[in-house]
């Protein structure tokens, strides 16, 4: 892929990356849980963190940086006190920090401020070892059992239902009680350098006031995906673990960190009932009724689903919700919900988008009474996508589009109307004026041949001064 000279702008940028730890995965099969292999990184403890890591965790977000910066706005656990600073680098350490019982942490609004070190995995148990997903199967789950029962051309295309399925619903309770990890009101998540959560879920429910930065999110897959045989023409396999999910809370910040399944990609799944069995949902969604959201300078990379705005498209709650703001995101061959976007006043404005690749649907989805405000993003293009494809009406009737660029492959990068493109392909045709426009907005907008130079290097985890 091409790169474009700065020209009318000199841009200096200052980088210090640390090399990626590697990740460790319960291994395939029936082995049961094994030994957490290599050492724990020492943490040291809050009295060890530089000056700067000290700075990095009272930060709070800047004054109208998006839409987090309004009400209260978001200052995360930059007021906690001393004993409620930590450094964590196991499953119990992290769950200790956030309060010390994961099925309560959620209501702990205690302010606190927790430090990652290290890799944590969510399938890790309280002595250290690594679970398969056996351990935290029913008795009457198997993958073998489930395809047994459901096969389409035995069961029908009718929802699964009886014991297999409910051994299975059991199964995802187990699943959910180890890797989804809850996080109360008032917290700073902040990763040290090549900090990393992988196999879990970061649950923001009902907690206001969440800053999360600095962190590789990697492999938050689901164990037991459901069939489910009348979504599509021909069924789909769905999973429901997010990487980071936020739902009924406000002012949360997500900044600086990396979304990636890792060496465990959907695109190496098997394939039953003719569908690929899918073990990942969202990077980062954001839904039941969340709102004033900003996720700025962080990397997505090679996944799938990445962003859902909006659960569904029942009028009621949602309404009046979900206002978020993405800036200054490296979406790095990403495939669909770039977001995708219901109800809600979403500003996306200099992202960086890299697409291509098998199986690209669209990066923007225009969903249902949704209001997105697209400014000077920048497009790189695969082989075979277009402009066009860009956007996607998800029963959504209009779009604001100003500023942004595309770099066709083999074409020139040049100035595109993104939603002239759709309709000139597309029916019915979308509006180009979605009733709004953005106001909190931090610092100037960069033109849209500048977001690649300042995106690239400077987006994603391990790029702060820690």
């Amino acid at each position: 892929m091409r790169r474009l000279a700065a020209g009318a702008a000199l841009i200096t940028l200052t980088l210090t990356v640390a090399p990626t730890p590697a990740v460790a995965h319960p291994p395939a099969g029936d082995g049961g849980a094994v030994a957490l292999s290599g050492p724990r990184p020492a943490p040291g403890g809050a009295a060890a963190l530089s000056p700067l890591a000290r700075q990095l965790g009272r930060q709070a977000l800047p004054a109208r940086d998006g839409w987090a910066a309004a009400g209260p706005g978001t200052t995360g656990g930059s007021t906690a006190a001393t004993d409620q600073v930590h450094v964590v680098s196991s499953r119990t350490e992290l769950v200790t920090a956030l309060g010390g019982d994961n099925a309560t942490n959620a209501t702990n609004s205690t302010p606190k401020i927790v430090y990652v070190t290290g890799t944590i995995d969510g399938f890790e148990d309280a002595d250290g070892r690594l679970l398969d997903c056996t351990d935290l199967a029913d008795p009457g789950y198997s993958l073998e059992t489930y395809l047994a029962a459901y096969d389409p051309a035995v069961w029908g295309r009718v929802a699964p239902s009886g014991p297999v399925e409910e051994a299975r619903v059991r199964s995802v309770t187990n699943q959910t009680r180890q890797t989804q990890i809850n996080v109360g009101p008032n917290t700073t998540l902040v990763g040290l350098r090549g900090a990393r959560l992988t196999g879990l879920t970061l649950m923001i429910d009902r907690a206001p006031n969440v800053i999360v930065r600095n962190i590789t999110f990697d492999d938050a897959r689901d164990c037991f995906p459901a069939w489910s045989p009348t979504d599509g023409e021909t069924g789909n396999w769905n999973s429901q673990y997010d990487q980071v999910s936020v739902r009924r809370s406000e002012n949360v910040w997500i900044d600086h960190n990396t979304f990636t399944d890792g060496d465990n990609p959907d695109s190496a799944q098997p394939t039953y009932f003719g569908r690929p069995y899918q073990v990942h949902d969202g990077s980062l969604d954001i839904t039941h009724t969340a709102s004033l959201v900003t996720a700025s300078w962080n990397r997505f990379v090679g996944r799938d689903k990445l962003m859902l705005i909006g659960s569904s498209n029942t009028v009621g709650p949602d309404v009046g919700r979900l206002d978020v703001t993405l800036h200054h995101n490296l979406f790095d061959g990403g495939l669909q919900r770039l977001p995708r976007v219901r109800f809600g006043r979403v500003d996306v404005y200099n992202n960086a988008y890299r697409l291509g690749g098998d199986g690209f649907e669209y990066a923007i989805g225009v969903g249902v009474q949704s209001a997105v405000y697209a400014e000077n993003n920048h497009f790189v293009l695969g082989t075979g996508i277009s402009a066009a494809d860009l956007l996607y009406d998800w029963d959504g009737t209009a779009i604001t589009t100003r500023g942004n660029w595309v770099d066709p492959a083999g074409g020139l990068p040049r100035p595109v109307d993104l939603v002239a493109a759709y309709n000139a392909v597309h029916d019915p045709d979308l509006s180009p004026d979605a009733g709004w426009t953005p106001t909190l907005r931090h610092g100037p907008v960069l033109p849209a041949p500048l977001v690649p130079l300042v995106v690239g290097p400077l987006a994603g985890a391990d790029r702060l001064p820690l």
